[in-house]
C-alpha cells in the first residue's frame, strides 16, 4: 500500500496497532539559526510566491531549513530528497525528505532512515500525518530495531509539527514551530538530529 493512501494518523495507528500519546518535546538545545538561513528565508517569504505550489514550498521553505540543520551532522547523517522506500513490497512510497544514516558505501547509497519529512498537501496536516506515520512505521521495520526513536515532521512550509515512533508508541509533540521563529525551529531540528546521531 502506498504511504499516500493513508489519509489520517488514526488509520495508521489502527492498522499497525500503535498506541498514541501527546507530550511536550521537553528541553531542547538552544542553537541560533545561521544568519545565512535567516536571510534566505526572509528573502523567500518576501519576494517569492512561496505558496503557489507544493514544489515551491519544498524548495523555498522546507529544504533550506533542513539543509542548514543537517550541515553539522554530514559525517553521520545523509539528507535525501524524494528517495523511494519500500517495506517487503507491501508498504511503499516516496517521502519528500528523509534523514538516514550515512552509508559506508558512499553518498549515493541510502542506509537506515531516521527522520521522515512530509509537507502537508494544501495545508492538510491530517493527511500529512497519515502519510508520515506510515513512512515512520516502514522506517522502523527497515531499521529492525524498535528501540530506536524515529522522528516524523509534517510542514506546510510555515508551520512545522513533530512526532516520534518508538516500539509500539507514536508520540505527537505539542510544540508547533513557525518559520517566523527560525531560532526555535532550527533548535528543534538540531536536537532531533543530535538524538539520531547518538543512536548510531
Amino acid at each position: 500500500m502506498a504511504f499516500s493512501e493513508y489519509k489520517s494518523l488514526a488509520s495508521v495507528l489502527r492498522e499497525f496497532r500503535l498506541h498514541y500519546q501527546e507530550q511536550s518535546f521537553g528541553k531542547w538545545q538552544t542553537v541560533p539559526a545561521p544568519l545565512i538561513l535567516k536571510e534566505e528565508i526572509a528573502f523567500n517569504l518576501s519576494e517569492l510566491a512561496y505558496d503557489g505550489s507544493e514544489a515551491i514550498v519544498c524548495e523555498t521553505l522546507i529544504f533550506p531549513v533542513l539543509k542548514e540543520a543537517w550541515k553539522p551532522f554530514t559525517k553521520e547523517l545523509m539528507l535525501w530528497s524524494h528517495q523511494p522506500i519500500e517495506l517487503n513490497g507491501s508498504l511503499s512510497g516516496t517521502p519528500d525528505y528523509l534523514f538516514a544514516k550515512q552509508s559506508e558505501f558512499g553518498k549515493i547509497i541510502m542506509d537506515k532512515p531516521f527522520v521522515a519529512v512530509v509537507e502537508a498537501k494544501k495545508d492538510d496536516f491530517t493527511g500529512g500525518w497519515g502519510q508520515c506515520a506510515a513512512e515512520m512505521y516502514a522506517a522502523q521495520q527497515l531499521n529492525g530495531n524498535p528501540d530506536l526513536q524515529l522522528f516524523g515532521i509534517v510542514s506546510n512550509g510555515r508551520f512545522w509539527e513533530f512526532g516520534n515512533l518508538q516500539r509500539t508508541t507514536f508520540t505527537r509533540y505539542q510544540e508547533i514551530s513557525d518559520i517566523n521563529n527560525l531560532d526555535e525551529l532550527y533548535s528543534l531540528l538540531f536536537s532531533i538530529l543530535s538524538i539520531c546521531k547518538a543512536q548510531l
